[in-house]
């Protein structure tokens, strides 16, 4: 099928070729009159005249500093258009040219470079210009945050571009031109206005990464499997309902991205993909993943917020490789025995589910750091177990096996236990598992600081996740913040912070934040810059109130606030909380729940046990979120 493809898409590549000669005849054409306009007008400027400067023209010393670098940047220069000496900068003499002495010996003004980069980001720009084909040696073209509706023809003529970021404008096509850019490596359309991506795109055959998220875009081009170096696709936040079958046949795909979409299933050539490394699907509708036989590269398979109803063994002996597993807020009622077979498995979240029960063998399970059981309803395993970590249930399950069970776990070859990083038998960090791993797990070393040299071996390996609980520490150490660029997950439970300073504002780009079992009272305003946050854990702490920092988490999906000193709520900045998906709030001190609270309906799990409120009563409790916030809305007075 795809050999077929590659023939009808012949006529493409064809039509490519014709429009880069009539191109590359209208560059010549344009140079040539751009010349001869210029000279013209300079025969009525004096020798020494100095060149007039307006509104519309950029300062004479930025034009000189990139003819001698090759990169011209002009971002956040309030541009409403690109000024004219920008497109002539390479062909304009420039002043010093009229006065030579062999004397001087700075920069000889002769002695430029060809432009490789041109970035107008962040400027108020609605269109470029057809001056852009004076810059065929092009390598990189940013003009992200303008208000582009469209490009101009010529950005076909930079036949040399690698980079092209088109992110942040109102642009509702990719141009057919496009595909004249043959040594593109990186498309960047984000946050546009998008409806399809153009089939000419799939003739960019030394294209990496292609990010089209923040769109409108329903399908997929129909012939993507051409795009066979492509490593990263991110189409996530768009309306796409279904892929394109040949999407198994992107051989050096490595991460895939349709978070926020309408899928209701894959294709099962999906599970072709052999060198898949990350696999991002939350909040779609899928009711079954697909078994993804051959992707045993696999790492990271997010699928929380879909309608999915179960995993089998068949779905588990597919991904052997797997370090963390997300299937929060589904609708999974087991896990099979052979979970155990995932022996490299750290972390398994499986919060807002249907199950009642665990298989009692997942207590032997080595590798396992995290295993998140919230808003499920657990039958045998008691609430205070669960309360108490991974280590507590994971201890609970062992315990519980049977020798039946013990039988089940079949020594494998290579038995030896995984040393996770700080964690192992011998206590020494290796730089190789932190590279594997991407994880730091600095747990229960009873100490204050974590040593220079710890911290500059995660550095290396770009960490993603560090794991400081069970620790004396009395805020974030000072020295883990030249981590912030990567890190994705800090967990800080278990030990003594009771006043968190403006340090933890650095990790801009977290996700998960656990201050479980600390003294905290407060959170300080600077944790805001974490615009991404989406699981904050606050349990057993000293709040009297939630922290008015979290009311701005947009992306806010979990807050576990329990066993804390909360004696009221502000609803009104729940109401601004659209993402947040479990709300626990179980033994405080409320003695009233505001029923504005019940405005919240996309809530799927809210916890109010344990709380001195006498309404809703324990038996309205019982039924469940659904009967708790329509009880409240019912009580709010209009």
């Amino acid at each position: 099928m795809i050999t077929d493809r590659r023939t009808e898409v012949c006529c493409l590549e064809t039509t490519v070729l014709a429009e880069k000669a009539v191109c590359e005849t209208n560059k010549r054409f344009f140079s040539s009159m751009s010349r001869i306009n210029r000279r013209g007008h300079g025969a009525f400027q004096g020798r020494g005249a100095e060149p007039e400067q307006s509104s519309n023209s950029v300062h004479l010393s930025i034009l000189k500093s990139a003819r001698k670098s090759g990169v011209l940047n002009l971002s956040q220069k309030g541009l409403v258009v690109v000024p004219e000496n920008v497109w002539t900068l390479l062909e304009d003499v420039p002043e010093e040219a009229k006065s030579i002495s062999l004397d001087n010996k700075e920069d000889k003004w002769w002695d430029t470079h060809d432009m490789t980069k041109l970035i107008l980001a962040s400027n108020r720009l609605t269109s470029i210009g057809e001056g852009l084909r004076n810059f065929e040696t092009l390598t990189v073209l940013d003009v992200h945050d303008n208000s582009l509706t469209s490009l101009p023809k010529a950005i076909g003529c930079l036949v040399r571009l690698q980079r092209l970021d088109l992110s942040h404008n109102q642009l509702t096509d990719i141009p057919d031109t496009v595909a004249l850019l043959s040594e593109l490596v990186s498309l960047t359309v984000e946050y546009n206005q998008l409806k399809s991506v153009c089939e000419e795109v799939c003739s960019l055959k030394r294209l990496e990464v292609l990010s089209v998220a923040h769109n409108q875009i329903e399908t997929l081009p129909q012939y993507i499997c051409l795009l066979s170096r492509l490593r990263s696709l991110n189409v996530s936040n768009n309306r796409i309902t279904s892929l394109p079958p040949d999407i198994g046949a992107l051989d050096a795909l490595r991460v895939f991205d349709a978070t926020h979409n309408k899928l209701m299933k894959l294709p099962d050539e999906f599970g072709n993909l052999s060198k898949l490394e990350q696999l991002h699907l939350q909040h779609n509708q899928l009711a079954y993943l697909p078994i993804l036989r051959h992707c045993t590269s696999l790492k990271d398979i997010l699928v929380g917020n879909n309608n999915i109803r179960g995993i089998t063994k068949e779905h588990i002996e597919a991904i052997p490789s797997v370090t963390c597993l997300d299937i929060r807020d589904n609708k999974l009622e087991k896990i099979p025995d052979e979970i155990t077979l995932l022996d490299q498995l750290e972390r398994l979240n499986l919060t807002n589910n249907d199950i009642s029960n665990l298989p009692y063998i997942m207590g032997t399970m080595p590798t396992l750091k995290l295993l998140v059981l919230d808003g499920n309803p657990m039958k045998s395993i008691r609430r205070d177990i669960i309360m108490r970590g991974t280590v507590a249930i994971k201890k609970y399950l062992a315990s519980r096996m049977s020798e039946e069970d013990l039988e089940k776990k079949e020594p494998k070859a290579s038995s030896s236990i995984t040393r996770i990083p700080g964690g192992g038998q011998d206590g020494v960090i290796r730089p190789h598992d932190l590279h594997q791993l991407k994880s730091l797990d600095f747990s229960e070393k009873k100490v204050d600081t974590i040593p220079d040299d710890v911290v500059e071996a995660a550095l290396g390996a770009g960490i993603k996740t560090i794991n400081l609980n069970k620790n004396l520490f009395s805020d974030v150490p000072v020295n883990i913040t030249v981590l912030a660029p990567t890190l994705k997950e800090i967990y800080l439970g278990f030990n003594q912070i009771s006043v968190l300073s403006s340090r933890i504002g650095s990790f801009t780009n977290i996700h998960m934040l656990d201050l479980r079992n600390n003294q905290l009272s407060d959170l300080p305003s600077e944790l805001s810059a974490a615009i991404g946050l989406r699981e904050i854990v606050l349990t057993s702490n000293r709040l009297k109130t939630i922290p008015q920092v979290v009311y701005g988490f947009k992306n806010l999906e979990i807050l576990f606030a329990s066993n804390n000193q909360i004696t009221s709520l502000d609803a009104t900045g729940f109401v601004k909380l659209k993402a947040l998906g479990t709300l626990d709030l179980q033994n405080n001190d409320l003695s009233q729940i505001p029923s504005e609270l019940g405005n919240c309906t996309w809530l799927k799990s809210l916890v109010l046990t344990g709380n001195p409120s006498r309404n809703p009563r324990p038996a309205i409790l019982a039924k469940g979120t659904p009967a708790i916030l329509e009880y409240l809305r019912s009580r709010i007075v209009s």
